[in-house]
């Protein structure tokens, strides 16, 4: 059977056709996973330097297992995939990976996997005044060994601390700032220390951070200048009114003295005298 009129659109149209009947012809998603944070950070970036995808974000499920997540199309998320294994292996840390060709509507809908939600985290957390800076990132078991590592980085050389991430088994991650030769020379006094008190498991050097890796990282709230809200020019809130108590009748006895004394009755008549009317008529 032929269909010429639609047969005539698809020639007028043949992109918007072509998104019509296949969708998702060319989006997939990519996940890798290992079991360290700095090791998944150093992933996500390889992953984002080696093909034009989109880093969606991370996922923790504990036991110090990290996912990082990518969508693109398919060639350039094979590839991306490949490269992000390859780079946690190096590392020592690769546990799986993971390529899925135009996923459904309802599994964006159930995973965190949706590209707006790089868009909203953005908005929520506000600007960060260490963006543009370089990154280390120092591992180690045990709480105590981070912060006696991030104490120790934070004296040896001109960074800031940005935040610190758990994930799970005892892994605990400080997150430092500032520029390359600074951040190496912070994470080689850390390391020392973390060895000293407890256990060191990973560490990880970015020298220049991609946008979507930048918008992913964990920031301390100290660091972010999020815009205030305007004044209220008018006041929203009215005044609230205070009830009176209400006024209680008061009696008061009134004396009324009727009597009048002789004296004052006198003073109070009137004499009046009577004055007959003059007559011209009358002789005098």
């Amino acid at each position: 059977m032929n269909f010429p009129a639609r047969r005539q659109s698809l020639q007028r149209f043949p992109k918007q056709a072509a998104k019509q009947e296949h969708p998702f012809r060319d989006f997939a998603l990519g996940l890798v996973s290992t079991k360290s944070f700095p090791a998944i950070v150093g992933t996500a970036d390889m992953m984002l330097k080696s093909a034009d995808v989109t880093l969606v974000g991370y996922e923790k499920i504990g036991a110090g297992f990290c996912t990082a997540v990518v969508r693109g199309k398919t060639a350039d998320v094979r590839l991306a995939v490949e490269e992000g294994a390859r780079t946690a292996a190096q590392f020592d840390q690769y546990v799986s990976k993971l390529v899925i060709p135009r996923p459904l509507e309802n599994l964006e809908a159930i995973f965190p996997i949706g590209s707006h939600l790089v868009e909203i985290a953005h908005e929520q957390r506000g600007y960060s005044r260490l963006s543009n800076r370089s990154i280390g990132l120092l591992e180690t078991r045990g709480f105590p060994a981070m912060v006696g590592a991030a104490d120790a980085m934070l004296k040896s050389a001109d960074v800031q601390l940005a935040s610190y991430e758990t994930i799970g088994d005892g892994l605990c991650t400080a997150i430092i700032r500032g520029t390359v030769s600074n951040v190496a020379m912070a994470i080689d006094a850390g390391m020392h220390e973390a060895e000293r008190i407890g256990e060191l498991h990973a560490v990880m050097i970015i020298p220049r951070l991609l946008e979507d890796l930048e918008h992913t990282l964990p920031v301390a709230d100290y660091w972010l200048d999020k815009a205030e809200p305007m004044p209220d020019l008018v006041k929203k809130e009215v005044p609230q009114r205070i009830a009176l108590p209400e006024l209680e009748p008061v009696s008061v006895p009134v004396v009324v003295d009727l009597e009048v004394e002789p004296e004052q009755e006198q003073e109070k008549a009137v004499e009046v005298e009577i004055v007959e009317p003059f007559n011209p008529g009358e002789g005098y």
